[in-house]
């Protein structure tokens, strides 16, 4: 019987030669979804009821950071979250520092509000892993708008002291895909005068876009130019919002499916909003059976559950513009990829270095201790798959997606693998354990 144990921090995964993957699992509400809904939520007039929501520490050090703004945000729980918001430009000054955790779509987005909340005075942080992530990305169409941020290397890194602003719109030519880079000057924009535009190389998740429009916000997308604008001052009125499962959060049992012998499982109420389905689309080019099953639309997101069986992975090239809408995932295709006959060669993805590790120098270090062929490009990853992998004791540097990448491919290796700090599964997939404990037979 394979034995999965978690110890302290670290989980240890000893596969059973006769490890079987089956049966129906959900996954925990969209962290993106779950961010937006909190915020939008907090600066809008009324109430708004959340469903689904993801219990992960990322939405609640959201939740933590706008109930010092004011908000009214009940307990956390997945069946119903309540809050009372203020209204757009109806935030308090917070008497602390607003703490965003590991969070960076906290950190991000929060800033285009805190920027455009004229003559208020905020100090915001992370832990030290976001301490050292990129803000200039953020800071600097902000400071176009005539925000006033300062922080460590030029306002590029947090702690960020912000005084607020009213702020003038601006034309921002992204030079990133970046949702978050998109959402944080949308949010800018709610309490701006005028049309706040934003265009992009290619297209980011829209999650931010959907929900703006449900919250009564005017929203102007043009899919050819890749391109958003909202007009402020804007009046957000509270909804009732759906939080679907995560599709990046399915996605490691996506490929759990697809490299293990004789697996069939079924994953519930996934999100397949089509910014997030690159996954879907990259197994598929890899020939995993997948199959898209009951697909129908929840609070103007589309939900589908999705079958996957065990099958002979081949190698693909990932690059372009696909990267923006399955950055999060490329962790665990890495491990699709180690499987996969041929060559599979990961490009245009050095955003991957920035996020809360180096994930290509994180994936690529720790798959090889497992006997994997795998080599760092600037970025990307090359990655020759077919070689058997071997238990070892690899590390996840805290980072919640790579711990449960290596924790799926410890399933296939032979003997026992031990993987340092995956307690950071919480981040994102509070229950991840459990759920493999469940569908290991």
């Amino acid at each position: 019987m394979t034995e999965i144990t978690a110890k302290q921090e670290d989980l240890i995964v000893r596969p059973s030669a006769g490890l079987s993957l089956r049966g129906t699992i959900r996954v925990p509400g969209d962290k993106s979804i779950s961010h937006r809904a909190l915020m939008l939520g907090a600066i809008a007039s009324g109430e708004t009821e959340i469903q689904g929501l993801l219990l992960g520490e990322d939405p609640r050090s959201t939740a933590s950071c706008f109930r010092a703004l004011g908000a009214d945000i009940s307990e956390l729980n997945e069946q119903l979250v309540k809050v009372r918001g203020l209204g757009v430009g109806g935030l308090i000054e917070p008497a602390t520092v607003l703490d965003a955790g590991n969070s960076g779509t906290t950190l991000r987005l929060m800033l285009g509000i805190l920027a455009s909340q004229p003559g208020m005075f905020f100090t915001v942080t992370g832990d030290k892993s976001l301490r050292s992530r990129p803000m200039s990305r953020v800071v600097k169409p902000l400071q176009q708008m005539g925000a006033q941020i300062w922080g460590r290397q030029d306002g590029s890194l947090a702690p960020l002291a912000i005084l607020g602003q009213k702020l003038q719109p601006i034309h921002y030519p992204s030079p990133i895909a970046s949702a978050q880079v998109k959402s944080c000057i949308l949010l800018a924009g709610l309490m701006t005068e005028g049309k706040t535009t934003v265009t992009e190389p290619s297209l980011s998740r829209d999650h931010s876009e959907r929900m703006l429009k449900a919250f009564g916000a005017q929203i102007e997308v043009n899919p050819d130019t890749h391109s958003v604008t909202v007009t402020g001052p804007a009046q957000l009125r509270g909804q009732k919002v759906v939080v679907p499962g995560d599709i990046s959060s399915a996605a490691f049992w996506l490929v759990a499916g697809a490299i293990v012998p004789d697996a069939d499982l079924t994953v519930e109420n996934v999100g397949i909003n089509p910014t997030r389905t690159g996954i879907l689309e990259v197994l598929q080019m890899m020939d995993a059976d997948i199959e898209i099953l009951e697909q129908h639309s929840v609070a103007g997101e589309p939900v589908a559950s999705l079958r996957v069986r065990h099958s002979q992975l081949k190698a693909t090239t990932i690059a372009g513009d696909i990267i923006p809408r399955l950055i999060d995932e490329i962790p665990i295709l890495a491990v699709a990829a180690a499987f996969a006959k041929g060559t599979t060669v990961v490009k245009d993805a050095a955003e991957l270095r920035v996020k809360e590790s180096d994930r290509l120098q994180v994936m690529a270090a720790q798959l090889n201790r497992m006997g994997a062929k795998v080599t760092e490009l600037p970025d990307g990853l090359e990655i020759i798959g077919g070689t058997p992998l071997h238990g070892a004791e690899v590390d996840s540097h805290d980072d919640h997606r790579c711990a449960m990448s290596l924790a799926i491919a410890a399933l296939r290796a032979s003997d026992t693998t031990t993987i340092r700090r995956a307690a950071a599964a919480a981040i994102s997939y509070p229950d991840f354990t459990p759920t493999l404990v469940q569908i290991c037979q």
